[in-house]
């Protein structure tokens, strides 16, 4: 019985198929380009409107609808998550084309202050790493940078006492918020059962107190000034070990040695978003204030009894020691609405007869959490 020739293979030596497949993905690529573009341009002379009008080119609230809207509509496969981040970076290029962003954060490159920023603005920004909370509201207060990215609240930890204490000094807005899950990572460049020290912030430290007490109890623990500082020293330093992100780690060559290693599931850090103005009404909004009260009884009962009274829902409420003052505080609230909202307008009116002090600190849309 004579044999068939065998099926001789493509010119590529590719399976029957494989060349039309790529073909496609090269049209649509050459499609995507052109429509991006086309998408810049409009983004362009919206800009351009904006800038003849005096208003700001960025638009944090525009820019988280557009991010929910695109993920809502999303039939996959790909998730939601994926087509926001490919959507924050065309949204970032778009921007800068128009407009050269200078965004503080806590440094250096790839703390989680600097992946919440990354989360908010993309990539086609200048971050300007700085060395403290303060400092990233002195840079925005002073006009260096546009804006800064400072950690507002922890899910573990609770509030983050230097932001509310600069809150409570510096007349800066905030325009956006940023939830951030807390993914933290044990790296090092040696074996575990080498490590004699783990470096971190103290914070990430004590969120992961329990399993370090578990997994390596003879180590020391040692306070740095950042996640990424102890990557660094991690990878300088003999049988030394951090804790930090993972993109922390691939930047100064770590291992990952154990993953997701905090204590509580569902870790998250709220970051704000500080600038000089506030974020338009978008529909799903949150409004925070800061206010002092007389001392005296009933005092913060009758104040915090005006949101109630209006039907508006607190989210986050803090109070905060006012320095060189005996007994004398300050407090943070958060409410669902806006600012422009009648309900929110009359609730601030309200605080505004019974407290000594009011500040909007800003409005903004409510962001679901990232990373």
């Amino acid at each position: 019985m004579a044999k068939h020739p065998a099926k001789p293979p493509s010119a590529a030596g590719k399976p029957a198929g494989l060349a039309a497949l790529r073909a496609q993905i090269d049209r649509i690529d050459r499609e995507l380009v052109e429509r991006m573009n086309e998408r810049a341009r409009l983004a362009g002379q919206i800009g351009a409107i904006k800038q003849s009008n005096g208003q700001q080119t960025y638009d944090p609230s525009r820019e988280e609808t557009v991010l929910e809207r695109v993920a809502a509509t999303n039939p996959g496969p790909l998730s939601g998550d994926s087509v926001k981040a490919v959507f924050r970076e065309l949204i970032s290029g778009s921007r800068a084309i128009e407009q050269h962003l200078r965004v503080a954060h806590l440094g250096p490159a790839w703390t989680y202050s600097h992946l919440a920023a990354l989360h908010r603005f993309g990539s086609s920004v200048e971050f300007v790493p700085v060395a403290s909370i303060s400092a990233a509201f002195e840079e925005v207060h002073a006009g260096h940078s546009h804006y800064g990215v400072v950690p507002l609240e922890n899910s573990t930890d609770g509030r983050i006492a230097d932001t509310l204490d600069n809150f409570s000094r510096l007349p800066v807005k905030i325009c956006a918020e940023v939830p951030l899950r807390i993914h933290h990572n044990l790296l090092a460049a040696c074996d575990r059962s080498a490590i004699q020290a783990v470096y971190s912030r103290p914070q990430a430290l004590s969120q992961c107190r329990n399993w370090l007490a578990r997994h390596l109890p003879d180590a020391r623990l040692v306070e740095v000034t950042s996640t990424s500082a102890a990557a660094e020293t991690a990878a300088k330093a003999l049988h030394a070990a951090a804790i930090a992100s993972r993109q922390a780690g691939v930047h100064h060559g770590l291992d990952v040695l154990a993953e997701n290693i905090e204590d509580v599931a569902g870790n998250t850090t709220r970051f704000a978003v500080i600038g000089h103005a506030d974020a338009a009404r978008t529909g799903r909004d949150k409004t925070a204030l800061m206010f002092e009260i007389e001392h005296r009884p009933g005092g913060l009962a009758d104040a915090l009894a005006i949101p109630k009274k209006q039907r508006l829902n607190l989210t986050w409420i803090e109070s905060f020691p006012l320095p060189g003052e005996e007994r004398g505080y300050v407090f943070f609230v958060e409410l669902e609405g806006h600012r422009d909202d009648l309900r929110v307008r009359r609730a601030i009116q309200a605080l505004e007869k019974r407290c000594t002090r009011v500040v909007i600190l800003g409005s903004y849309a409510s962001a679901a959490a990232v990373g």
